[in-house]
């Protein structure tokens, strides 16, 4: 089990998110944002779980949450469901997106495609999506 301190987790947080401080580690931890620490001898340490608590916390409140909200649906969850909801904290990091062209196929739907690809392959995604969306199996 890998133990840090609060200063070693928001070091490790930044890399996802730069925003991310001291202050913070400790005010999500004061809140209960976050499960309770662990003791290990006489001190209390975060653990890996802790950090997954705090990318799933990040992803919520970029996706629009507000921190009550988190708490209970972090709450709610078991830690696998945890883990995979701070998988996609990439997602909302505006870095990777800026430059691509988005398209709204549905209400539901929007693309980002990067610029990299081809003009043919762009259209080929969104025909097939589009094509999706309505029902529509084959060419």
């Amino acid at each position: 089990m890998n133990t840090y301190t609060a200063k070693q987790v928001a070091e490790v947080l930044q890399q996802d998110d730069p925003q991310m401080n001291l202050r913070t580690v400790r005010y999500y931890t004061q809140i209960g944002l976050i499960p309770p620490l662990e003791l290990v001898g006489n001190k209390r340490v975060y653990t890996d779980k802790h950090l997954h608590y705090f990318r799933a916390a990040l992803t919520l409140a970029k996706s629009g949450e507000t921190l009550a909200a988190v708490q209970e649906k972090l709450k709610a969850l078991p830690v696998q469901e945890v883990v995979k909801i701070g998988e996609s904290l990439h997602l909302y990091q505006s870095k990777p997106w800026i430059g691509n062209e988005t398209y709204k196929i549905g209400d539901d739907v929007i693309i980002s495609v990067s610029p990299r690809i081809s003009a043919e392959l762009r259209t080929s995604v969104i025909d097939t999506v589009t094509r999706m969306l309505k029902g529509e199996t084959s060419r």
